[in-house]
């Protein structure tokens, strides 16, 4: 009975070891020094797009969470141009904070292989921002001004922080706006500010 005792804490402590060693436990959470503000909607920077939506959202949507294990703030915003009674695109955008588990793994296998999953994406790598940055966007307009949309999300990691800014205009026979921007001014809008708002957040 005394060797299958010894046995027992001897091998209770080698599998602790090997818990410790192969990182069973998470070290501190590398937030880099960013907080995540109680609302989004007015610490966000979307400037990039005031000049095309001129119009304010009075009524944004936004939630915010704080917890040991996870801060997250989000917004949505209605983006409206001169004179337009309803949102004509959408703006979201959401900050996470992972204090207990690295995103690392799970944020590359989403959003690298965002395209796998849904059909009709484009998915670029983006240089420059965060630890690692993609660009996923949709065109389904096709030239025409009355049916399709367009969409385009800019995912960032940032160490253990992540930050998704997201936009959407969808085209419709009831629409009122038939001249959104092109794809290509909206994704350059997302990473000028991106980079502004992450800067911001950070102590």
């Amino acid at each position: 009975m005394l060797w299958a005792a010894v046995g027992a804490v001897v091998a209770s402590a080698a599998w602790a070891a090997g818990v410790l060693l192969v990182g069973g436990r998470s070290g501190s959470a590398d937030l880099r020094g960013y907080s995540a503000p109680s609302n989004m909607c007015s610490s966000a920077d979307y400037s990039s797009f005031k000049d095309e939506y001129t119009e304010n959202d009075s009524s944004p949507t936004r939630t915010s969470l704080k917890d040991k294990a996870l801060d997250e703030s989000y917004c949505s915003v209605g983006l409206k141009k001169s004179g337009s009674s309803y949102a004509d695109a959408y703006l979201t955008m959401q900050l996470d904070l992972h204090k207990r588990t690295d995103p690392a793994p799970e944020f590359t296998a989403t959003w690298k292989n965002y395209g796998d999953s849904h059909t009709g994406y484009d998915v670029d790598p983006v240089e420059g921002i965060g630890d690692e940055a993609y660009l996923v966007s949709q065109d389904t307009t096709n030239g025409s001004s009355s049916s399709g949309s367009r969409y385009a999300t800019l995912a960032v990691r940032d160490g253990w922080v992540t930050y998704t800014m997201s936009y959407s205009v969808y085209l419709t026979s009831y629409g009122e706006d038939k001249d959104p921007p092109a794809l290509t001014d909206v994704t350059d809008w997302l990473k000028t500010d991106a980079k502004a708002t992450l800067r911001q957040f950070q102590d």
